[in-house]
């Protein structure tokens, strides 16, 4: 931080800001240069561009390393969805010799490499706790918590928030929860299925996540059961010896989404037969059109429907109240279970801590305009630009 005007333990007045840029805070830190909030995959790749043409910045993580949630709240079989050609980062594609689909460790190898080649240094354990445009001074004000609950202040013209789609986990809250008398946890906390071998296991939530627990589960020898409320679409990891996405992505070349939805369903029918019979029921738009208009993902089927087929991996409808053991479901069944794992999903954190509700819904904390507009912001005041990555 030798670059960087810091004061420390007194008040401060600068003309530049036109009032006290401290008051209780320990440090005031005055930062001629981009902040980046997050030192994920998203922010290393913005530090990264901006190095490459000459402009320094200073990267801002909560936690004690780069990429946390890969490293800390991923489960131990996970690998990427999508082929590593569309995963890696500017500037640096992943080595040759990884697969198609790199593990957990190799992608976080790689993000490791990644930080060390283009001499990125984050600042760690600096959780923001608020960040606002001062309109007075034309500076963003972004106040920070270390380890030992230590108040930081960072002055700077510019913010980028990486702090991704999936900061914080989602946790619903289910009527009976505290009843239940057995472990519940998170997909977060999840490792690996061998800690509940020969159990019976609730996964609640359908998504990739869910899907894929279910299927470790299954082969660590547990016997899941999937707790599936909503509509999903389920699509082959690969078509016609492609992979899924970088088929869509070619045809949406050439056809609109509708077109390509169908072709998608059709090719899907073909190579998963009827996922209806099975408890998975497609929801009313194609999976293209509905990560466009909602978000919502589908799921890349790595094994989990052959698993449902056969019995192996139970579906279960949506859950009416928890029960010592035991789960009652909305159709009146009630089954008992050892524990129970929420793939219920992560949430963005920014209305936790953005102070410009303008730019982006307090509901979910995505930007409100539609892509590619929602992705970068500006505000024109005091050349002052604001941008969001959601890598």
């Amino acid at each position: 931080m030798d670059n960087y005007k810091e004061v420390e333990g007194k008040r401060v007045h600068d003309h530049r800001f036109g009032k006290n840029t401290m008051s209780t805070l320990a440090r005031c830190i005055w930062v001629p240069c981009p902040v980046i909030i997050g030192a994920g995959p998203s922010g290393l790749a913005v530090a990264a561009c901006l190095k490459e043409r000459g402009i320094p910045s200073l990267i801002l993580e909560k936690a004690n390393c780069i990429a946390s949630l890969w490293k800390l709240k991923t489960y131990d079989r996970l690998r990427l969805h999508l082929p590593k050609q569309f995963c890696e980062l500017p500037f640096m594609p992943f080595p040759e010799n990884f697969p198609t689909y790199p593990t957990k460790t190799q992608f976080v190898a790689y993000l490791e490499l990644y930080k060390n080649s283009f001499g990125l240094d984050p600042v760690f354990n600096k959780t923001v706790v608020s960040a606002e445009f001062d309109d007075q001074c034309g500076f963003w004000r972004i106040k920070t918590l270390g380890l030992k609950q230590e108040e930081t202040e960072y002055v700077s013209q510019w913010l980028i928030v990486a702090t991704g789609e999936n900061a914080d986990e989602v946790v619903p809250r289910i009527d009976g929860m505290d009843d239940f008398g057995g472990p519940i946890l998170h997909t977060s906390s999840y490792k690996s299925g061998l800690l509940f071998r020969g159990k019976d296991v609730l996964v609640v939530g359908c998504g990739n996540s869910g899907m894929e627990v279910s299927l470790d589960l299954c082969n660590s020898n547990a016997r899941p059961s999937l707790v599936v409320r909503d509509s999903v679409h389920v699509l082959p990891q690969e078509m016609l010896g492609k992979s899924t996405f970088g088929l869509s992505m070619w045809l949406l070349k050439w056809f609109p989404v509708r077109l390509v939805d169908r072709f998608l369903l059709l090719v899907s029918r073909f190579m998963l037969g009827d996922t209806e019979k099975f408890g998975l029921h497609r929801p009313e738009f194609g999976p293209l059109e509905l990560k466009n208009r909602s978000g919502k993902t589908p799921v890349l089927d790595v094994g989990t429907l052959a698993k449902i087929k056969s019995g192996n991996i139970k579906v279960c409808l949506g859950i009416k109240r928890i029960t010592h053991r035991a789960v009652e479901f909305v159709d009146g069944k009630k089954e008992n279970f050892d524990a129970i794992i929420l793939a219920t999903g992560y949430k963005s954190n920014v209305p936790q801590w953005l102070k410009e509700a303008d730019m982006f819904s307090e509901e979910d904390g995505m930007p409100k305009e539609a892509f590619p507009r929602g992705w970068v912001v500006r505000r024109r005041v005091h050349k002052t630009w604001f941008a969001w990555c959601l890598l």
